[in-house]
């Protein structure tokens, strides 16, 4: 890497002398302005807007604009001559937590170098003692002519230090929230709980710039002379209307994503009435088992079975005493019929068996009497010859 500034890092009396490199780079891609008809270069060039004559850089110089418009020259010279203790020194003024430096402070970051070997002890001293208090070290320095504050912390085995902006150099947050009184209800918030635990945690590493890709391949593309397809733009989408189901789809889009089912079954608006069909089922057949059978249907079946077993029995007798009872004896009631109705089928069957036994019996008794009247008749008649 190559170092854009020399100095020393003053922790008290310790002096470290350091190195400073950028720690990041820049990847998006650059353009150049052209002539369309000819392709030639589009330049910019100083102009002094009195003479109207280009101006080279070794004429130009700063200047402050006063608020009536004069104009008062401050030459590089003027700004050297200035008492700047950081000029060439990173002075560190104490040390906080980490969390007590706010993101928006955040500016560039860079990484601090040991520059030469007596600068490597006490560099590392400095990095240990960092690493073993868990805090920054928050310091002031100057680069490309103005003082900037700076945050010292461990990288790795590196000191690195991060630029911040001054704390009147960022804005409140006024006028930037809603106006309206937004109420949140929970089972929004249950949602996008939800969708925050499938979407899961990111991995940086492997994100990427997906625009500059895209224009690395049109550059490809239009260099070796292919045609560009070009791909329609998407309709911009309209408010959203329904927040939950909104969320809800973008759960089931989620869990897809991710190779799981994509259900939202756990997750239904609170007081909706409307969410969890499948769930109701569920619960309806959970509660199906639970039914138990009254007391007076138990007896009815019980009725039931000690009626059927009588009524066989019963219908053996009819059959061995005539004909006529077979036929009524032999009928069952029809499977698939309720057990009440049963009772009274085989109640009725009973009584006409009985009906018809006790005809049988006076069928037999009135046969006996007219064979006992033949034969006193008969026993008369032999007499009396």
């Amino acid at each position: 890497m190559r170092s854009i500034w020399n100095g020393s890092i003053a922790f008290g009396l310790v002096s470290i002398p350091v190195k400073l490199m950028n720690a990041t780079e820049n990847h998006s891609i650059s353009f150049r302005q052209i002539h369309l008809s000819d392709g030639g270069r589009i330049r910019y060039h100083k102009v002094c807007e009195l003479d109207e004559e280009e101006v080279p850089a070794s004429e130009t110089v700063k200047a402050y604009e006063d608020a009536d418009g004069s104009v008062i020259p401050v030459t590089d010279e003027d700004l050297a001559s200035l008492p700047l203790p950081t000029a060439k020194t990173i002075e560190i003024e104490g040390f906080v937590p980490a969390s007590a430096i706010d993101p928006l402070q955040l500016d560039s970051a860079y990484y601090l170098s040991a520059n030469g070997v007596p600068a490597a002890k006490p560099y590392a001293l400095l990095r240990e003692a960092l690493r073993r208090s868990g805090r920054v070290a928050v310091a002031k320095y100057a680069l490309r002519g103005r003082e900037r504050l700076g945050m010292l912390r461990v990288v790795d085995d590196v000191i690195a230090m991060h630029g911040l902006l001054w704390p009147d150099e960022i804005r409140a947050p006024e006028g930037v929230a809603p106006d309206a009184d937004v109420k949140v209800r929970d089972a929004e918030l249950d949602l996008a709980d939800a969708l925050m635990n499938t979407l899961g945690d990111a991995d940086l590493e492997t994100l990427h710039d997906d625009y500059r890709e895209a224009v690395e391949e049109l550059v490809a593309a239009k260099a070796a002379g292919e045609p560009v397809t070009q791909e329609a733009a998407g309709e911009p989408e309209g408010k959203v209307i329904d927040l939950m189901a909104a969320l809800e789809n973008s759960v089931r889009a989620a869990e897809e994503s991710h190779g799981e089912d994509g259900g939202v079954a756990d997750v239904h608006p609170i007081g909706s009435g409307g969410g969890g069909g499948a769930k109701k089922s569920g619960a309806a057949a959970k509660r199906a088992p639970a039914r138990r059978t009254g007391p007076g249907k138990t007896a009815a079946g019980k009725t039931s079975t000690d009626k059927a077993a009588a009524s066989k029995a019963s219908a053996g007798k009819t059959s061995a005493s005539g004909t006529a009872a077979k036929a009524p004896a032999a009928k069952s009631p029809k499977t698939g019929k309720p057990a009440a109705k049963q009772t009274a089928a085989k109640k009725a069957t009973a009584k006409k068996a009985t009906a018809k036994k006790a005809t049988a019996k006076k069928a037999a008794t009135k046969g006996a009497t007219k064979a006992t009247a033949k034969t006193s008749r008969g026993a008369r008649k032999r007499t009396s010859a």
